[in-house]
């Protein structure tokens, strides 16, 4: 465990494909202001699977929207490849909680849409699309519409769109936060898989010490509002193909002193919400 911020920049470049300098961000003004985020650093180097960690309104999700350019910080930038980010940009594909999927269309066509609307032509894109469903385990579903799969099958579908579009970086905001424990953990597998693959930078978020774990390279665990980074972790897990790795003795000893970390948060942010 580190109570510094920074995660390792790229070692080819010495840059960070993403570095957050110093972000606040402030919601509303005068007495109605809340102030989410205080001063954030935190490096993410080319290649890592990040997990932010932390009570619920720390600020999580808010980081990965400055990040994803749907948001702009109070205070501070957020760089990718050492340059500003300005507003959304297709390097950076986002999966949110939900499918987001369009109704009106097919499983195939839902994943070729970002190919056509890049320029791919139709053939090209119906390739793409096959290759990432097949990526995620979905071929047979191609002709499928949205209202016909399950919850964990529509997330692989937002997972292999995502993917299509070839972003430099995944932002998965709670991905697999709906789903039940035996779909969460068979995805968290399939994630994982697919991260060996293509490795892909990505940022997670996520409330589970377990999923987080399992998942990433790197672990960044948040404070209570106003969310700050209180330490960082580097685990080993994400090397492993293992699923047991889950029953091993230094995961859970890396669990419980996560684990203290964030209910001291916990503690802390339901305080707030009482006061």
């Amino acid at each position: 465990m580190s109570s510094h911020a920074a995660l390792p920049a790229d070692a080819a470049t010495g840059v960070p494909k993403v570095r957050f300098d110093r972000i606040t961000k402030c919601f509303g003004k005068g007495a109605e202001a809340v102030q989410a985020l205080e001063p954030v650093t935190l490096d993410i180097a080319e290649g890592a699977f990040t997990c932010l960690l932390g009570p619920s309104g720390c600020g999580k999700s808010t980081l990965l929207n400055i990040l994803a350019g749907f948001e702009r910080p109070t205070a501070g930038e957020v760089f990718m490849d050492g340059q500003p980010v300005q507003g959304p940009d297709p390097r950076r594909g986002v999966v949110f909680q939900q499918g987001a999927l369009f109704t009106w269309m097919n499983v195939r066509d839902n994943v070729a849409f970002g190919p056509l609307a890049t320029g791919k032509s139709q053939a090209e894109a119906g390739r793409i699309a096959d290759r990432f469903l097949e990526m995620v385990g979905l071929a047979g579903f191609a002709r499928r519409y949205p209202y016909e799969l399950s919850g964990g099958m529509q997330q692989r579908v937002g997972i292999a769109r995502a993917l299509a579009n070839d972003p430099e970086i995944l932002l998965m905001d709670e991905p697999f936060a709906a789903l039940d424990a035996q779909t969460r953990e068979l995805l968290q597998e399939e994630i994982k898989r697919i991260w060996h693959e293509t490795r892909k930078t990505v940022l997670w978020i996520t409330h589970s010490i377990d999923e987080a774990l399992f998942l990433a390279t790197d672990i960044a665990v948040m404070s209570a509002r106003p969310g700050r980074i209180k330490a960082t972790f580097r685990p080993e897990f994400a090397r492993s193909s293992d699923p047991s790795v889950v029953t091993s003795p230094e995961f859970a000893r890396m669990k419980a002193q996560i684990f203290g970390l964030l209910r001291e948060e916990a503690l802390a942010a339901q305080r707030q919400e009482a006061a």
